[in-house]
């Protein structure tokens, strides 16, 4: 296989069916195999169901499976999500912290189904369930489901529509704060990553305030390179890193062949004098 320079053997941020992803936690370690990419982490949004699935293909193409997890927080307001890398699956505190944050998706998605039945959509729930394959059902899964059923033409009118802050169906959030995902991971072996920070949309004095909140509460690091967030502020978030002491990653953050971001290890590396978070396990590339 020819790689660019776009390329990295190592992608630590992606999802499954068991989220929000389109392929089952199999054929997406099959999908990283067949791209190069040869050390990967499944990272599905508060849940850790994918990975025995995923760990017994990976074994089986030779893949170096890191266990993780995205755990949805909030930081002054703001949604923030909490990637855990190396995390032990079976540790207790981190499973009955995210069995917390399933009951509360549970309760919005009957929410939202609530809500879209009183404008004349109904169904909502039954569909979204189905769109999604597993118990994790999120917008995303509405979004699919009411394009799929015509209610919209596509995720833009979903979202801008129904499912968007201040439309017909949105339910806010309700997310555990960020210090106790962070202790949640750190409770389970893993380092504490901040996932796509360019993503947020904070000024540069937010953003800083943030990944010091977040270091000081045990954050290990933050996703210099990601697949959902542009490709400029790799430098930026690379100098945060080295000032701040914090290690760096890096992630396609891939939900699949037919949803946005980027494509499996289609990431650039990480900039000089970065540590990754990998080094620290006994993984280095060169």
């Amino acid at each position: 296989m020819q790689q660019s320079k776009m390329f990295s053997p190592i992608d630590l941020h992606m999802h499954s069916l068991a989220s929000d992803g389109t392929m089952t936690p199999h054929d997406l370690v099959q999908r990283v195999h067949d791209s190069g990419v040869q050390v990967m982490a499944l990272t599905d949004h508060d849940n850790t169901a994918g990975l025995v699935e995923a760990g017994l293909k990976a074994a089986e193409l030779g893949i170096q499976l890191i266990p993780g997890v995205e755990v949805s927080s909030e930081w002054e307001t703001q949604g923030i999500h909490i990637v855990g890398l190396f995390v032990d699956p079976e540790n207790r505190v981190l499973q009955e912290g995210l069995a917390r944050i399933m009951a509360f998706r549970d309760w919005r998605a009957t929410e939202i189904s609530r809500l879209l039945d009183q404008v004349g959509i109904p169904g909502a729930e039954e569909g979204a369930r189905a769109m999604a394959g597993s118990r994790m059902v999120g917008r995303s899964h509405f979004c699919r489901w009411l394009v799929r059923q015509g209610h919209c033409a596509d995720a833009s009118e979903a979202f801008g529509k129904y499912l968007g802050r201040g439309c017909k169906a949105y339910v806010p959030s309700d997310w555990i704060p960020m210090t106790e995902a962070v202790q949640w991971i750190n409770s389970a072996g893993g380092s504490a990553i901040v996932a796509h920070p360019g993503r947020y949309k904070l000024s540069a004095t937010r953003l800083r305030h943030l990944l010091t909140a977040f270091r000081e509460a045990g954050g290990a690091g933050l996703e210099v390179c990601s697949g959902s967030q542009a490709a400029g502020d790799r430098e930026h978030l690379g100098r945060l890193a080295k000032e701040l002491n914090m290690l760096g990653s890096l992630g396609s953050d891939f939900h699949g062949p037919d949803v946005g971001h980027a494509a499996i290890g289609q990431l650039l590396p990480l900039p000089d004098g970065v540590e990754p978070v990998w080094a620290r396990a006994g993984i280095h590339f060169h």
